[in-house]
C-alpha cells in the first residue's frame, strides 16, 4: 500500500501528514473536529445521534485523516453509493449510456462505476494550509485507482463547500431536493470530479 503524504518540518513550519483513518481513537478525534466544524459552519446540517457511527459512514471504501503537528484536523471518506445519494444517479444519467456502450455493460454494472466522496471537513483553526484539497485529492486518487468515478452531494446552503468544489474543477451535475424530516427540505448540489 502506498504511503500517504507527509510534509517535513523545516524552520518551525507545521508538519502536515495524511494517513488512513485507523481505530476508535481516530474516530473519537474526528468526532471532536466535527463538533468544532458543526459549531462554526453548521456541517453536518443535523448533528447525528451517534457521531462516531456517522464519521465511519456506511459502505466505506476508505477513509483518511489529516494531522497537523500530530493532531487530527481533517477527515475524508470514500464510499459506495447508498440511499439518499443523488450524485451517482445524475452521473449515471449523464455518463451511463456512453459508459455502458463503451464497456458493453448493463445498467447495474454502470452503477458500480462511482464512488461517493463523503465526510470531508477540516477544523476551523487548521484552515489555510490546503488540507481540504489534499484530503480531496487523496479520496479522488483512491477512487480512480479502483476504476471508480468520484461524485458527491453538498447541501446548497454550504456555499463555501460548493465554492471549494468548483475551484477544484468539479462539475455540477444538477440540483436535487430531499425531505430530511418533517418540515426539513434541503437542496443538494450534485458534483462529479473532473475527468483525468
Amino acid at each position: 500500500m502506498r504511503r500517504d503524504r507527509a510534509a517535513d518540518a523545516a524552520d518551525g513550519h507545521p508538519v502536515l501528514r495524511l494517513r488512513e483513518r485507523s481505530g476508535q481513537r481516530d474516530v473519537e478525534a474526528c468526532v471532536g473536529v466535527l463538533a468544532a466544524v458543526h459549531k462554526a459552519d453548521g456541517y453536518p446540517v443535523n448533528w447525528p445521534e451517534q457521531p462516531g457511527v456517522w464519521v465511519e459512514g456506511a459502505d466505506a471504501i476508505g477513509a483518511w485523516v489529516a494531522e497537523l503537528d500530530g493532531r487530527i484536523v481533517g477527515h475524508v471518506g470514500l464510499a459506495r453509493s447508498g440511499p439518499g445519494d443523488e450524485a451517482p444517479g445524475l452521473w449515471r444519467e449523464e455518463a451511463g449510456a456512453d459508459a455502458s456502450a463503451d464497456a458493453g455493460a448493463d445498467a447495474g454494472a454502470v452503477a458500480e462505476t462511482v464512488a461517493v466522496v463523503t465526510r470531508l471537513y477540516v477544523a476551523p483553526d487548521a484552515r489555510g494550509h490546503g488540507i481540504g484539497a489534499l484530503l480531496m485529492g487523496r479520496a479522488v486518487r483512491e477512487a480512480r485507482e479502483r476504476g471508480l468515478h468520484p461524485v458527491l452531494d453538498v447541501v446548497s446552503s454550504h456555499r463555501s463547500a460548493t465554492s471549494f468544489y468548483e475551484r477544484m474543477g468539479w462539475q455540477l451535475l444538477g440540483v436535487a431536493e430531499q425531505e430530511w424530516g418533517p418540515g426539513q427540505r434541503v437542496v443538494l448540489h450534485c458534483y462529479a470530479a473532473p475527468e483525468e
